[in-house]
């Protein structure tokens, strides 16, 4: 479909947190560049440094609208984007965050770290590139990521129509070929826009050159696009950051928690279970840096005081006491693989499960996905950097399992190498 079924109301419309991904040369920072430029979202110096860039690199050049977000000198240089670059921008209906990924398979675990907090993504597509051997593998992958990582809506922006003459032949058999992957991945709430982000057309208004497409610009799909999901309708999850004390040795000193309300909500009075350890308290206080709550939603960050004194430290989640959690130390998880060392099954890695770390190992390598055929292999014995694959974990110690799938906050974690303390891989726990 081209567009939302129903408008939302101006009112009604958060920050939308997107991404954009795709294969590499596809047009990605040009893009970003183009709908910055033309909904007034870059400051006059901005322009004056990205207008010098451009005469460096070619004098008389048209100005290059990638180097907004291309801020490294090695992505000058040489024309690529390398890491994520986060760009700010409202329009008189709504606020973005855009995170502009790399299209290299080098730096996919940097798609990865944009992706994870995306509402949407635009994946572009270049409409030259697409031969008979279908969209490209870079495509796919990113595509096979979002539909990991949760994000609920999927743009699909056909690149360089321009080159094409506005082909609309071109357009709708791309939209077919992507249709099918977005099929097989099981990916929902797609939308299509044919696009030139060195043109201009359809970026921020509709074209004149492509009378053929009845949708909205891709500025205007995105205003209409609902933002994040409300996480405090979940069940409540609060990590413990770190124990506050003071005046240890009063009668009346003070115990607090720290920590962010990940998902839920927590209220003064409320009956809570410390997890691990099950114990049993009530909310006594909640405390902020501008007074005290009687609630504290998702994304709050909060010092909480209990009736009693209880065994909480660094790691322990905060529960509802009717809550039954699934408390799992053998689980079933998706890995990205980020490290350039594979997976083996024999290494020790840490685990870092919000603000918990215990020591782990992959017990077992269910299947590895094909990204060319999208199957899944599951004579797999090891994952290299960017597979993506469904494994079994054994952790030290049980650790509170939510299913991705429900709840992206608490359903995360990170492989870290127990030797080299490098990140090895980001994980979705399954249902």
């Amino acid at each position: 479909m081209n567009a939302p079924s129903e408008r939302i109301p101006v009112e009604d419309r958060g920050v939308l947190r997107f991404i954009t991904a795709g294969s590499v040369d596809d047009g990605k920072s040009t893009l970003i560049g183009r709908l910055l430029y033309e909904a007034k979202g870059i400051f006059a110096d901005q322009l004056a440094a990205v207008s010098r860039a451009t005469n460096r690199r070619s004098a008389g050049a048209a100005l290059d609208l990638s180097l907004l977000t291309d801020g490294l000198e090695a992505e000058r240089e040489q024309g690529i984007t390398i890491d994520i670059a986060y760009r700010y921008f409202a329009t008189p209906v709504r606020k973005f965050i855009i995170a502009d990924a790399p299209g290299h398979e080098q730096y996919t675990r940097n798609m990865v770290t944009g992706a994870s907090t995306a509402d949407a993504a635009i994946i572009l597509i270049d409409a030259t590139r697409v031969g008979d051997d279908g969209l490209l593998q870079q495509t796919r992958r990113h595509s096979a990521i979002a539909k990991l990582l949760g994000i609920r809506h999927i743009v699909v922006a056909v690149n360089k129509i321009d080159l094409l003459d506005y082909d609309a032949a071109t357009f709708e058999r791309i939209r077919a070929l992507y249709g099918d992957l977005a099929t097989r991945l099981g990916l929902q709430n797609i939308h299509y826009v044919p696009v030139s982000a060195l043109a201009g057309d359809n970026v921020v208004h509709v074209s004149a050159r492509t009378p053929w497409y009845r949708g909205p610009s891709l500025l205007a799909l995105l205003e209409d696009l609902d933002a994040g999901r409300n996480d405090t309708h979940l069940p409540l999850r609060f990590p413990v950051q770190s124990v506050i004390r003071a005046n240890g040795s009063s009668t009346d000193d003070f115990r607090g928690y720290a920590g962010q309300v990940w998902t839920g909500a927590l209220r003064r009075g409320q009956r809570i279970r410390i997890v691990p350890g099950g114990e049993i308290a009530t909310v006594a206080e909640i405390h902020t840096f501008d007074g005290a709550l009687e609630v504290a939603g998702a994304g709050r960050s909060v010092t909480v005081r209990l009736d009693r004194d209880v065994d909480v430290s660094r790691g322990a989640i905060l529960i509802d006491a009717d809550d039954e959690p699934r408390l799992e130390s053998r689980f079933d998880a998706d890995l990205c693989w980020l490290d350039r060392t594979p997976l083996d099954a024999r290494r020790k890695y840490w685990l870092r499960h919000g603000t918990k770390t215990v020591h782990a190992r992959v017990s077992a390598i269910n299947d590895r996905l094909d990204l060319q055929t999208l199957s899944a292999h599951s004579t797999a014995d090891t994952l290299a950097m960017n597979d993506i694959g469904s494994v079994t974990i054994t952790a030290q110690q049980p650790i509170l399992c939510d299913a991705y799938s429900q709840s992206p906050a608490t359903g995360a974690f990170v492989l870290i190498d127990a030797v080299t303390n490098q990140t090895a891989a980001a994980g979705m726990i399954r249902a």
